[in-house]
């Protein structure tokens, strides 16, 4: 049996529902309204938890993009300053934390930096992620380990001997494994959804998927093929500013995924044969012998 692990009230393995997150991100771009329509949003669809980003823009920013000019909604400014712009500090993660136990819905962060961690402990998250960015970075991860949490990592832009590598050292206690490639967006011919597969005869611990697709087919294709995880980023809309727009999904889409999801998940049943109480009226009536 797979081993199963538990996100606040809810458990990750075989026969459980999957874990469905809509990834906020940055997609609020630094308005604490924008999150608190995407929580909605999220909370609406029947997500069981919202996902942000936390970065101390002076530990996470590599220094040859730190001065590099970029345009955007404040001015033609740093990409250093363009990501001061777009962090919440604690304020906002308290009201954060405060409107999603309103809404009942649970929420947690990907932290790019270890001072993110300790800031984002002060709220006692249900998880964390590690970002496939992330996935090479062993202090910081170990850091999130000792936390005692559970840990869910993305490992696109990864090799199999990097993951391998992140794996042996955290080990697989408390741990979610996701199968991701980082395009944004993805082409579907990228995706590679059998790594889903994969992962999961070689790792004994929920497998996930976080998409960065272009539409929810092949998001719930990954339910079929094992799936216990699922992560897409949500937006108020896909035209909105910032890099991870275009592939997120819009209110409708989130809702009309999480109802597709479960009505999958409600079809594959056990794999056991049996002869259903709907199937004996017309068994009686067509079987000869």
């Amino acid at each position: 049996m797979r081993k199963t692990i538990k996100i606040g009230d809810y458990v990750l393995g075989d026969g459980y529902p999957a874990f469905i997150v809509g990834e906020i991100g940055i997609n609020h771009n630094g308005d604490i309204e924008i999150a608190k329509r995407l929580i909605d949003a999220a909370a609406e669809a029947g997500c069981n938890a919202v996902k942000f980003q936390k970065r101390n823009p002076e530990q996470a920013v590599p220094a040859a993009q730190r001065d590099v000019m970029r345009e955007t909604p404040w001015g033609f400014i740093t990409y250093l300053e363009y990501k001061y712009k777009v962090e919440f500090g604690y304020e906002e993660y308290a009201e954060i934390d405060r409107y999603c136990r309103e809404k009942g819905i649970l929420w947690f962060a990907s932290c790019w930096d270890e001072d993110s961690v300790d800031f984002i402990e002060q709220f006692s998250p249900c998880c964390y992620k590690a970002a496939s960015a992330s996935l090479t970075d062993l202090p910081l991860l170990q850091k999130v380990k000792n936390t005692g949490r559970p840990l869910v990592i993305s490992t696109g832009m990864s090799t199999m001997e990097e993951i391998a590598q992140t794996i042996k050292v955290l080990g697989t206690d408390n741990l979610v494994v996701c199968h991701s490639t980082s395009a944004y967006p993805c082409p579907n011919e990228e995706l590679n959804l059998r790594m889903i597969q994969t992962l999961r005869e070689k790792y004994d611990c929920p497998i996930g998927y976080s998409g960065h697709e272009v539409g929810l087919q092949t998001t719930c294709a990954a339910v079929v093929l094992g799936a216990l995880y699922i992560e897409r980023h949500i937006t108020l809309d896909r035209a909105m500013w910032g890099s991870d727009q275009a592939a997120s999904v819009e209110p409708h889409g989130i809702k009309r995924l999480v109802r597709d999801i479960r009505v999958i998940e409600a079809a594959l049943g056990d794999g056991v044969k049996q002869v259903y109480e709907s199937e004996m009226i017309v068994r009686n009536r067509l079987r000869r012998n």
